[in-house]
């Protein structure tokens, strides 16, 4: 029987878990440019917890509200709780970032405006990121006097070690468009403003169909495999394809299978 757990209230996230098994996380701090505060760090805390625990939950779709940005970031107003021992501070992205949070469903983000700073806390653990053809990206930490090292290491896993340092450099001095961004592998598609939300639930709801077993330990597998060895990941991996292909293929919907693709990219 499916295990069903209660969605928890959220203060700076929209959150609707649709008959599809897709849900759909809105940043709602549009009047800070989606910046985060302490509040959207425990709102993702307990999200991931919710998300990983709810089977009816199958994808998780990541968007934003108003016109100008995904997100800016860490919200230099407001500011988060530090720790003003240095010992004991920690991370925010751990709170953030759904596979630090033990979250292996599949993240789609639909980037719009701007993407800077902490977003790519989000951006780095996404399994796939569309964006609009107005979405820019950049970290400013430099041109404040910040290192930029915690996002920028996770970026890193993801585009040529070139492109992260150029971003890191220049600061608010450069901005890497969405076209840019598409050519050198960081978003697989770039749409029109109108047709991104569309887009992704589209790609969600498509993944969603498929077996969860099969896809949650796809994404666990591959994720795992970028902190051990070649000889090591493909170990894990076989493993897991022994525990998962029994439960996933039992897991099939036949009717849901397509003669061809629904789209050619």
């Amino acid at each position: 029987m499916a295990e069903t757990t209660e969605m928890p209230e959220f203060g700076t996230l929209l959150v609707e878990l649709g008959e599809d098994h897709v849900l759909t996380v809105t940043l709602n701090r549009p009047e800070r440019l989606n910046a985060f505060n302490q509040q959207t760090i425990g709102d993702f805390a307990a999200l991931w917890r919710y998300a990983a625990r709810e089977d009816a939950v199958h994808v998780v779709v990541l968007q934003a509200e108003g016109e100008r940005a995904f997100c800016t970031g860490v919200d230099v107003v407001e500011g988060i709780d530090r720790s003003s021992n240095p010992f004991s501070d920690s991370d925010p992205g751990t709170s953030l970032s759904p596979k630090l949070n033990r979250c292996w469903k599949p993240l789609v983000c639909a980037v719009h405006g701007m993407a800077a700073g902490g977003a790519l806390y989000w951006l780095n653990e996404a399994d796939i990121i569309i964006a609009s053809e107005d979405a820019t990206f950049f970290d400013p930490h430099t041109t404040y006097g910040m290192v930029a090292a915690l996002e920028p290491i996770g970026l890193a896993r993801r585009i040529p070690i070139g492109e992260v340092l150029r971003m890191v450099l220049l600061g608010n001095d450069e901005r890497m468009s969405a076209r840019r961004a598409l050519e050198i592998g960081f978003v697989s598609e770039v749409v029109d403003r109108e047709r991104l939300r569309e887009r992704a639930h589209e790609l969600a709801a498509r993944i969603a169909a498929k077996p969860p077993a099969a896809v949650q330990g796809s994404v666990k597998a591959i994720w795992e495999s970028l902190d051990a060895s070649r000889s090591q990941a493909l170990a894990t991996g076989l493993s897991y394809t022994q525990i998962g292909n029994p439960i996933g293929t039992a897991q099939v919907d036949r009717a849901t299978f397509k003669g061809h693709p629904f789209e050619v990219r």
